[in-house]
């Protein structure tokens, strides 16, 4: 027995809440689906912040500035007007929701991190900004009497009927069954995709799915190759990896190999103040170089006092498992963190598939070109998800086709979930060949590894979490150059005279098309 709404919204982060609200707003029925608990997304773990231009010193044209030059010549102008000059008033509407950013005698405050011309980053009870962003959304979400939450309802393929996105198949979480859910449009605000590599900051739902199934029904995929790494987490056997915030190295942590030696002046003259993608890089170069997993954070130059008022929650996270950051060493390595590709969009959410939105970290927008900017990732999900939002609202008049579909088809493989087999193949796969430091050798033998394991008979969750290793290790053996987060230590330099343009993949075709992506035009539209 299938099912209709409205319209359906596929993630409860930040882009999927806002897209239902505005939804919503207007009498529209929405579902949201999510694999997990509602408040499980990428964006309950962001503990940076949100930039926003908010403070008497600060203004778009310069958080518009810092972006560009973060994104190493591939961000979309555009795009990042848009995020910078919208963001700002999406922000107040939050605070108007309810959001409770950090502040002093009544005031915002802001803090300034690592390429940004200005303090700009708001807070939420110290590192739990995220969190504190779902938290409001969802009560804000629950007031909307047309939102329906589903959460446990694994989303397995979307429907596609004549070209046009009519729906989605999921497994029912009470019936524990295969259903179909129709629609006048979806919106897909899945996240990324950290859990393709070995170490992640990301949490288990991030394995991708949303971009393999719009790979799948025939959406354009852009600039898959870009994936940003964080260099200090914590490196400890059954322990997620707990980000080590980089002002700890601005404090005068040292990065010591297994030998105790302080190792960073092989690589950079900034030692330990290098760019965030340098210090990752080096980590791994020194990892390979005395045959280890892990190299360690030296913080005890400082007291235990000074510590913990400095790095509360590192602190007391650490003591959790049984290390003192004033006395002991800490271990830690480089964690997948950020997917800067995804389903190709306009500034509108619009994917090349009439009927199918994104936004998010599961949509490529052009805000971030080669490397995000920190802590804009946020603001990303906020703007263009009420933006998707806005635009699905196009299709309000269009009827549901609830029949039986003519693509994806056939008997489901009712698996539950990514195979344990699968799932770590393929994390130590591209880890090892499609990670922090590529080349072309490497790059050939993931994909041979991927295609041999994609000869079994997998289930749809194990299938979408090949191909899009695939999709990443084929775009970052075509980018022969190294740029933003994509490093090729066969071709160390960037070469803008010929790759200053992004990967496009799509299935069934030849993958790329070298020119720069017009994010405005090209896009599937409403008659």
């Amino acid at each position: 027995m299938s099912l209709e709404t409205d319209f359906i919204v596929i993630g409860s982060g930040v882009a999927g809440l806002r897209a239902s609200i505005e939804l919503a707003q207007t009498g529209a029925r929405v579902t949201v689906l999510t694999k997990d608990k509602t408040s499980e997304s990428n964006t309950e773990y962001a503990q940076g912040g949100v930039a926003v231009v908010l403070s008497d010193d600060d203004n778009a044209e310069l958080h518009e500035e810092d972006t560009l030059y973060a994104g190493a010549g591939l961000c979309d102008e555009k795009a990042v007007e848009t995020l910078v000059v919208e963001g700002t008033k999406y922000i107040q509407q939050l605070i108007e929701w309810g959001t409770e950013f950090d502040r002093e005698g009544g005031r915002l405050v802001f803090t300034k991190e690592a390429a940004h011309s200005r303090r700009r980053i708001l807070h939420a009870h110290g590192d739990s900004t995220g969190k504190e962003i779902v938290r409001a959304l969802i009560a804000r979400a629950r007031q909307e009497k047309m939102i329906l939450l589903m959460p446990f309802a694994n989303t397995e393929s979307l429907i596609v009927q004549d070209g046009r996105c009519v729906g989605v198949r999921f497994l029912d979480p009470i019936l524990r069954a295969p259903r179909e859910i129709y629609a006048r449009a979806v919106i897909l605000c899945t996240g990324g995709a950290g859990q393709l590599f070995l170490h992640t900051t990301n949490p288990p739902v991030a394995t991708g799915d949303g971009m393999a199934m719009a790979y799948f029904a025939g959406a354009e995929m852009a600039d898959m190759e870009f994936i940003q790494f964080h260099p200090t987490a914590l490196n400890l056997e059954n322990a997620p990896r707990f980000l080590l915030s980089e002002a700890m190295r601005g404090e005068g942590g040292i990065l010591r190999n297994a030998s105790g030696e302080r190792f960073m002046s092989r690589y950079d003259e900034k030692l330990e103040l290098a760019p965030r993608d340098v210090v990752s890089r080096s980590i791994v170069a020194e990892m390979r170089r005395t045959g280890t997993r892990t190299v360690f954070l030296d913080m005890t130059a400082h007291t235990e006092e000074f510590l913990k008022n400095r790095f509360p929650k590192i602190y007391e996270t650490c003591k959790f498992y049984n290390l003192n950051i004033a006395t002991d060493m800490l271990p830690v390595s480089p964690a997948s963190h950020y997917c800067m590709g995804g389903i190709r969009t306009d500034l509108h959410g619009r994917t090349t598939i009439a009927g199918l939105y994104a936004a998010g970290e599961v949509a490529c927008t052009g805000v971030h070109g080669a490397n995000r900017l920190a802590s804009n990732s946020l603001l990303e999900g906020l703007v263009f998800g009420a933006r998707a939002g806005e635009a699905a609202l196009e299709n309000s008049k269009f009827k549901i086709q609830n029949s039986k579909s003519d693509s994806q088809s056939g008997i489901w493989n009712l698996e539950s979930g990514i195979s344990t087999a699968v799932r770590k193949r393929v994390k130590r796969v591209m880890w090892e060949r499609v990670g922090i430091l590529r080349d072309e050798p490497g790059l050939k033998r993931a994909l041979q590894e991927f295609e041999q394991i994609s000869k079994a008979n997998l289930g749809r969750s194990s299938r979408n979490f090949v191909t899009l290793a695939k999709l990443v290790a084929t775009a970052a053996l075509w980018r022969e150059e190294s740029r933003g987060g994509h490093f090729r230590t066969d071709f160390p330099d960037r070469r803008d005279e010929k790759w200053d343009v992004h990967s496009i993949q799509k299935s069934g075709a030849e993958i790329f098309r070298s020119e720069k992506i017009n994010f405005e035009n090209e896009f599937a539209t409403e008659k």
